[in-house]
């Protein structure tokens, strides 16, 4: 795009759209960025109880993301560790600006603290949540994963529907999740979509499903042996 040419959106912009409740839509995607029937809920039951957390917080544990959106995931996190330290590694294509995440923080007051502490922080590629070393990899995931030299414990897998956003998903991409996954580390995605199941499967992990969220049939979770 050239300086004169207004005419593209930014390759980066997120390009939202805002539904009652607060709720940001990607109309890049065609996708809400949390379940209309409660974002901070299903957090919980995908990507938490997902990855058997709270049972498996310990110092230093490291969790890494695809698909950091609004911040959710992390939120639910730095309220459920307390003052435990962790590390968090988030890969994101299409960041949010501050004030789209206040706009999206203000669906849920109980971590209005919380939010504000990210807010804070958001300028920077690296800050802290309470005892939580944050990082976020801005860019397309397919460059960024194969050069980040981490190994994650715990994955949480969510990016846009792989029917709406199959880069994401692709085989290229769940293969660099396995090869960054430290033994015995696990995943969880609130899809249980086929392709996405075998990817990893071929990833090294020991894939299941599980019952999904809100009436959804079905969620997958996942382990690394060792």
């Amino acid at each position: 795009m050239t300086a004169t040419d207004q005419s593209q959106p930014d390759a980066t912009d997120p390009a939202l759209e805002w539904r009652e409740g607060g709720i940001p839509v990607s109309t890049r995607f065609d996708d809400p960025y949390f379940s209309l029937a409660g974002g901070l809920d299903e957090t919980r039951h995908v990507f938490l109880a997902g990855n058997d957390l709270p049972a498996r917080l310990r110092p230093g544990l490291h969790i890494a993301e695809l698909g950091f959106g609004t911040g959710l995931n992390l939120l639910a996190l730095a309220q459920m560790a307390g003052d435990m330290a962790l590390r968090y590694t988030s890969f994101e294509g299409f960041p949010m600006s501050v004030a789209e995440l206040a706009r999206a923080h203000g669906a849920f007051p109980e971590l209005a603290d919380l939010a504000a502490e990210l807010r804070a922080g958001w300028s920077a590629p690296r800050f802290r949540l309470r005892r939580i070393e944050v990082e976020i990899i801005t860019g397309d995931v397919r460059a960024s994963l194969p050069d980040w030299p981490g190994r994650a414990d715990v994955w949480f897998l969510d990016g846009f529907s792989p029917a709406k956003n199959p880069d994401m998903w692709g085989e290229d991409v769940m293969a660099g999740v396995g090869r960054h996954t430290a033994p015995g580390g696990t995943f969880a995605t609130y899809t249980a979509a086929g392709h996405v199941r075998r990817a990893l499967q071929a990833a090294g992990f020991a894939v299941e499903r599980a019952p999904g969220f809100a009436g959804k049939r079905h969620m997958s979770r996942g382990r690394m042996p060792g």
